[in-house]
This record gives structure tokens, C-alpha cells and sequence, in this order.
């Protein structure tokens, strides 16, 4: 591909991802897999491919994308549910890898156990990006969102690292040792939790630099690439590094970024990760005929079973382990740490995690779309790899009819399940919380009225304490309305919206106005730019319309 070329097919990449976007927000499909689908369409089209090239994929792409996600998530509520994530993460991921390289071993023909172990590992590790789209549109619980972030987040470095494993003796580098594996294993994941908690550290001691919002947006930038090329530097888990510096840093970000800092910060990542994604299913898409291009030199029979095999431990074992773990014993569903409502307190003073509902299960069965790093994954074995096309071609086809076949069911089922998460429970925490925020703001007025008396006029005082008190009374007033309703929605509050109304109609006016003062002369561009923030900044807090507040 040519530099003009390469410039064409991204901009034309950003042409498709805008318009996916806006038939995502019209029909509701998920964007993955229309994605995908504008990629397969792509690839038959005359015109130059874009290859996947693994190494970039991983050193350049995933990092940024988990690192995001990591920010997005709840280190809490990770831990709270550590014993599903770990199930799912890790010991999900190795059986899978196991099972598929057992069966390749004995039913397809020239394949070893490790080579089908690698493609196990590839395979394994499903991508959250797709299923956390639909799920939070569909109202999905959080609990089954804490477990898909969990998991998605983790999995990677498992995955990864078997993968090193199993390539190293199919190719003959390394004899396979269990004891070698587990100690390799242990100690990828090990460094990868200790780098990256290392990063995290040192981004919490330059927190002076991050008070400048263009400081903090280049800082964080680079720590999900520092993360991954430090772990690396030293042969542990980058991705796992990546991860962890990401729960870290998210958990600490509210107590050491400033509020502008935060909002360009959370800015920049949204289109970064808006971009990134898009691009990456689109790759997805567009290496269909490369990859069933390789496939001339195997038998009929042999693509079949060698399908038929990863399919089926890939889409039979997730529901299979998911219910043979949630019929463990009670004693065994523990852990360690805060409060949940789901959850009693033990003799022990250890709190147990509730299993898994039914409903649940299903839900979270079908949450298992495979994506980028499955293809990455394979793609990264050498060329000279035993079987590595027809590898490829069973990778692909896992991402395929995962990716659109649950990706595009998913949503209807989770609707079918009638599962739904509880809108009134998370809006009346939120006013409950901003309740006792305010009140916290009121006894340091009066603090600061009792040391600063003479400093600080009392008109001022009491403006402040009246508009404090006018927002105490709306969320009270919004608590007692929340404690009457019967359904899990939040029920609509007329006097709420038309406040909302009013109050963007008065920003609308004062925009409108200012753009005369400029058009007429009598204001400067960059007055108007400084005055236009401060109505963006207003606008920003208003919630969007037809959202539980």
C-alpha cells in the first residue's frame, strides 16, 4: 500500500465508521457488527487491503483500547466479583485452550497438540467491545457488566501467554514442561500486576503535572504504551500491566485530576476509542478473502472438522462451565472486601458472592463475541507454523459467527430474559449521594464562616448557602418521589424536564446573543471562544433528555 493509498483507506474508514454510527443510533444493530459486515463488503470491492499486522495490533491498538476500558471500569465492583472474573478470565481461557488443542490432536489430521493448543488460546478470550455496546443499551445489570469488563479485561493476558507456550514447542524452540509452563505463567502475570501498578504509582507522583489538562491528556496518552513496553521490556504480561495501571489510575483519578483536566482527558479517550474500534472490526471484516484465499492446499473434510471442533468447544463450553461453577458450594462463593447488597456477611467476617440467577447465566453465556485479539493472536505465529492457515481460517470463522451471530441476538435475548437493571435503585443512590454532598458543602460554609468571619462578607455567604439549599430541597424532593415508585424505572418528573427546557432555551439565547455582539463587531473572536466555554461548560451538566437522574 501506497502512502495515498494508505491515506485513502483511512479516510475512508472514518466515512464508514461515521456513517455505521449514526444507522447504530437510528436502528439500534450494534456497530461491531456492521463493521464487520462493511469490511467483508470491502474486500471483494477492487482496490487495495490493508493488512492486519499483528505486532502493530498489539503493541499499538490493544493497549489503548484496554487501558480505556480499564479506566471505564470499577476497580471495586472488580473485586467484589474477583471469583466469576478469575473463573472466566483464567481458568475458562486455559480449558478452552486445552479442549481445543485435545480435540485437533485427535480428530484433524497433521495438527499437534500444541499447535491446537495456540489456536485454543487464540481463540478463547472473548472481546467485551461488542457485548458491553449492546448490553448497556439494553439496560443490562450491573453485575452482568462488572463480569464482561472483568473478564475481557483479564482474559487477554492468559490467553497471551499460552499462546507464547504453545507456539515455542509446536515450533520446536522448547520441550513442553507443566511445571516450566505454570512457572512462566505465574511469572507473566505476576510481573504484569507489579509493572503495572508501578505505572500507576508514578503517574499518582506526577499528579503536579496533570493539573494542566493538556499535560494530563499527553500523560495518559502515553501511560497504556509505557505500560505495555516496560512489561514487555522485561518478557511478562504487557497486557495484564496495561490493565492494572488502567483500574489504578481510574480509581484514583477522581482524588488527583482536576475537573478540567478530567473533562478533556475523558474527551480525547472517547474519540480514540470511537476510532480505534472502528477500525479494528473493520480489519476484521476485510481479511475474509486473504484468509479463505490460503485455504486451496487442505481437504473438505479436514476444514470441516477442524471447524466443527473450535466452534464447539468454543460456543458448548462458556454455558457448560458457567453453570457447573455457579452449582459449587455456597462455602466456596467468597471473598474479601466491601459491601453489596447481593451479598450476607459470614461468621467469618468474609462476605459471600451471590451466584449466578438463571437468567443470568444465559445472559452472560451469549456475551462471548470474540474480536481482534483472537485474529492477532493467531496472526502473530510464524509463518512457518505447522497448520497456521488453516489455524487462521478457524480463528476467523470463531470471530465471524460469534461476533455477528451473537453480537446480533444478543440484545433480543437479553430483552426475552426480561433482564433489566434497577433505573429507580441507581437513581436514588445518585441523589441520595449528591443529598449528602451538598450537606458536606454546607457545614464547610459554616466552617468557613466561623474561621473567616472577618474576610468574607456575609451577603456572599448566604447566596451560597441559598443556592446549596435550593439543590438539597430538589434532590429530597426527588428522593420522596423515588421512594414511591413500584418500578425499577425511574418514574418521570414533568417538573424536571421542563426545567431542563427552560434552562437549554436560556443557554440557546445567551449563545445567540453573544454571536450578534460578534457578528456586529462589538465582541472579539476570542473573548467569544472564552465566553462560549463557559455556556459549553453550563450545557455540559444538563442531562441528556429521556435519562434517569
Amino acid at each position: 500500500m501506497s502512502h495515498e493509498e494508505t491515506l485513502l483507506f483511512g479516510l475512508g474508514a472514518i466515512a464508514v465508521i461515521v456513517t455505521v454510527h449514526w444507522i447504530t443510533g437510528k436502528t439500534g444493530l450494534p456497530a461491531a457488527v456492521l463493521l464487520t459486515i462493511f469490511g467483508i463488503a470491502y474486500a471483494y470491492l477492487p482496490g487495495p487491503n490493508l493488512e492486519l499486522e499483528p505486532d502493530l495490533i498489539l503493541t499499538f491498538i490493544l493497549p489503548p483500547l484496554l487501558y480505556n476500558a480499564a479506566l471505564d471500569s470499577s476497580l471495586l465492583d472488580i473485586r467484589r466479583n474477583m471469583r466469576t472474573v478469575i473463573s472466566l478470565s483464567v481458568a475458562l481461557v486455559i480449558a478452552t485452550a486445552l479442549l481445543v488443542g485435545l480435540g485437533f490432536s485427535l480428530l484433524v489430521s497433521g495438527v499437534t497438540l500444541a499447535a491446537g493448543v495456540a489456536l485454543g488460546a487464540a481463540v478463547a478470550p472473548p472481546d467485551p467491545v461488542a457485548a458491553l455496546a449492546v448490553g448497556r443499551k439494553a439496560g443490562l445489570p450491573t453485575k452482568l457488566i462488572t463480569l464482561i469488563q472483568g473478564e475481557g479485561l483479564l482474559n487477554d493476558a492468559t490467553a497471551l501467554t499460552i499462546l507464547l507456550v504453545a507456539s515455542d514447542v509446536a515450533t520446536g524452540k522448547t520441550h513442553f514442561s507443566y511445571k516450566a509452563a505454570v512457572g512462566e505463567f505465574v511469572i507473566a502475570a505476576a510481573g504484569g500486576v507489579l509493572v503495572g501498578i508501578g505505572v500507576a504509582y508514578l503517574v499518582r507522583f506526577l499528579r503536579v503535572l496533570r493539573a494542566d489538562p493538556l499535560t494530563a491528556n499527553a500523560l495518559s496518552l502515553a501511560t497504556p504504551l509505557a505500560a505495555y513496553l516496560a512489561a514487555e521490556h522485561i518478557h511478562v504480561s504487557g497486557v495484564l500491566a496495561v490493565v492494572v495501571a488502567g483500574l489504578v489510575i481510574g480509581h484514583d483519578t477522581p482524588r488527583y485530576a482536576t475537573g478540567a483536566s478530567r473533562l478533556q482527558t475523558a474527551a480525547v479517550w472517547r474519540l480514540i476509542d470511537f476510532l480505534l474500534e472502528g477500525v479494528v472490526f473493520l480489519l476484521i471484516g476485510q481479511h475474509m478473502r486473504s484468509v479463505l484465499h490460503e485455504l486451496r492446499n487442505y481437504d473438505t473434510s479436514t476444514i470441516v472438522i477442524a471447524l466443527c471442533v473450535t466452534l464447539g468447544v468454543v460456543l458448548l463450553l462458556r454455558p457448560l462451565w458457567l453453570m457447573l461453577t455457579q452449582l459449587l458450594p455456597r462455602s466456596l462463593h467468597t471473598r474479601l472486601g466491601g459491601e453489596d447488597d447481593d451479598e450476607s456477611e459470614t461468621p467469618e467476617g468474609k462476605q459471600r458472592e451471590k451466584p449466578l440467577g438463571g437468567r443470568e447465566t444465559v445472559a452472560l453465556s451469549w456475551a462471548g463475541t470474540r474480536g481482534v485479539i483472537t485474529l492477532a493472536a493467531v496472526y502473530s505465529l510464524p509463518t512457518t507454523f505447522p497448520n497456521r492457515d488453516l489455524l487462521a481460517f478457524c480463528a476467523f470463522s470463531v470471530v465471524l459467527v460469534t461476533l455477528i451471530g451473537q453480537g446480533l441476538t444478543f440484545a433480543p435475548l437479553v430483552r426475552w430474559l426480561g433482564l433489566r437493571a434497577n433505573n429507580a435503585d441507581k437513581a436514588r443512590l445518585r441523589n441520595e449521594a449528591r443529598s449528602a454532598a451538598v450537606r458536606a458543602a454546607l457545614n464547610r460554609l459554616d466552617d468557613i464562616q466561623s474561621e473567616h468571619h472577618d474576610h468574607i462578607e456575609d451577603e456572599a455567604m448566604e447566596t451560597m448557602r441559598k443556592q446549596l439549599q435550593v439543590r438539597l430541597d430538589r434532590y429530597r424532593h426527588r428522593l420522596d418521589v423515588l421512594e414511591q415508585a413500584d418500578s425499577p424505572e425511574a418514574p418521570p418528573s414533568a417538573q424536571y424536564e421542563a426545567a431542563l427546557t427552560v434552562r437549554q432555551a436560556v443557554i440557546d439565547a445567551e449563545r445567540e446573543e453573544l454571536l450578534r455582539w460578534r457578528d456586529a463587531g462589538r465582541l472579539d473572536d476570542e473573548n467569544l471562544r472564552i465566553l462560549n466555554r463557559e455556556l459549553d461548560h453550563e450545557e455540559l451538566v444538563l442531562p441528556r433528555r429521556n435519562k434517569s437522574h
